[in-house]
């Protein structure tokens, strides 16, 4: 093995693993890409990395600069870990809508964070916009740069890898792509190469079935953290995917999978990988057992530890 750089030479090139106990039978071949083993459990060190090179390349961001970005957490800490490497300051704009864990883990590699107040804990349109309003405040501050996610199409080439390296694992067999829609970057990004590989692969987006505004729904309070930010994002583009599955946040779905991924695979992750995977059984169901569909396992599952999907109780000897 080479000695890296640095711990950005750490991001990327992930395993893709075979589900086996959680996929029915004649089924596709289920295969998972699983980015919790990015430095940071997600992969959103891959889009972090891209939009602070791009910024460094156009003059934007220059050294001991600031950084500023609204997140859930995993865009958070990535980011956090790559100014960290290179010497930038972060400032992030967050809610207590999101997980504890994301955002200790985002304050542990150095971010500063502003926590704006949400309705019952829940994730809705208006936290969206009030998070992106705040950031775009801080970023009208000197020496600062606003990466500003939802428009940055850098974001897109950092997945390209990502796609490649589905292509390169499955041995030049994908048939179906699925993938949840935060800011769509990630299904543009690793879409295009799998598509220039196979050009009729079939191309599935997942949002929560709570706020299916992608399917032409109302917005709604959902609890998929990443993923269903209450409108179309600036990066979506319609003509992209084959179909849109909206998967329920409840016990019955994306919670439910996420805890059978662990339970049942070993993997261990979180509500939008669990909606990914419940979608790539559907599509997987109906293109056959000779088919393969590839999906991703976004993050890892320590980023959830302090939510109810994975909260349990305990019971001492004494109770038993």
């Amino acid at each position: 093995m080479e000695i890296g750089t640095s711990v950005l030479t750490a991001i990327g090139h992930t395993p893709l693993v075979r589900l086996r106990r959680v996929v029915p039978a004649d089924c596709a071949t289920i295969l998972v890409k699983v980015e919790g083993h990015n430095p940071t459990g997600s992969m959103k060190g891959r889009m972090a990395q891209a939009m602070l090179a791009a910024a460094e390349a156009g003059g934007r961001l220059r050294p001991g600069g600031t950084v500023v970005e609204y997140t859930g957490g995993s865009t958070g800490a990535a980011l956090a870990l790559v100014c960290a490497a290179s010497g930038y300051r972060l400032r992030i704009v967050s809610s207590a809508a999101f997980s504890e864990d994301k955002l200790l883990q985002m304050a542990a590699l150095g971010a500063e964070l502003t926590l704006v107040p949400s309705e019952n804990g829940r994730i809705t349109k208006q936290l969206i916009r009030e998070m992106i309003d705040t950031a775009a405040e801080f970023g009208r501050e000197p020496d600062t740069h606003w990466t500003d996610q939802l428009t940055n199409t850098a974001s897109i080439a950092g997945y390209h890898a990502m796609g490649e390296e589905i292509w390169e694992q499955s041995g030049g067999r994908v048939d179906g792509f699925v993938q949840a829609v935060g800011t769509a970057a990630s299904l543009r990004g690793a879409t295009a190469p799998l598509r220039q590989h196979n050009p009729r692969l079939r191309v599935v987006a997942v949002e929560p079935a709570e706020s299916a505004v992608l399917s032409g729904g109302r917005p709604g309070a959902h609890l998929i953290e990443g993923i269903g930010i209450g409108y179309p994002p600036p990066m979506w583009d319609p003509n992209l995917p084959d179909e849109i599955i909206p998967v329920p946040t409840a016990d019955a779905e994306a919670e439910a999978m996420a805890r059978r991924l662990a339970t049942d695979e070993g993997l261990f992750t979180g509500t939008s990988s669990g909606a990914n995977v419940i979608a790539a059984i559907d599509l997987g169901k109906r293109l056959g057992p000779d088919a393969t569909v590839t999906t991703i396992l976004v993050d890892s599952g320590l980023k959830y530890l302090s939510t109810n999907v994975f909260r349990t109780r305990t019971h001492s000897r004494e109770q038993r």
